[in-house]
């Protein structure tokens, strides 16, 4: 397994931009697919985005494509979730996770493949 630390998440206001971390330790992060996934009170945990182990192909849900994008760095052992445009109804906790694929879609389908959670990261965006 990976451990994983989030970062980057703070107060915004709507219309702003913010870009959240993900630092992996433990075992080589660039065999694992990783993913972003946000959660609010009282709801069920909500897919984001996904990203295979090389990079070049990623997953988002419908309702941030075209404002969010995800990517990593694997010589630093990180992955980024870049948002943009940003509306009070995107204020959530956002975990990353890294799954046994190397395919983002297989992330995306399959959650049972995630092995590791973060702790999360609060982004509040205000009206």
């Amino acid at each position: 397994q990976v451990q994983l630390v989030e970062s980057g998440g703070r107060l915004v206001q709507a219309g702003g931009s913010l870009r959240l971390s993900c630092a992996a330790s433990g075992r080589a992060f660039s065999n694992y697919a990783a993913g972003w996934f946000r959660q609010t009170p009282g709801k069920e945990r909500e897919f984001v985005a996904a990203i295979s182990t090389s990079g070049e192909s990623t997953w988002y849900a419908d309702s941030v494509k075209g404002r969010f994008t995800t990517s990593r760095d694997n010589a630093k052992n990180t992955v980024y979730l870049q948002m943009n445009n940003l509306t009070p109804e995107k204020t959530a906790v956002y975990c990353c996770a890294a799954g046994t694929t190397e395919y983002s879609y297989t992330f995306y389908v399959q959650e049972d493949c995630i092995s590791s959670w973060g702790q999360g990261t609060q982004v509040t965006v205000s009206s």
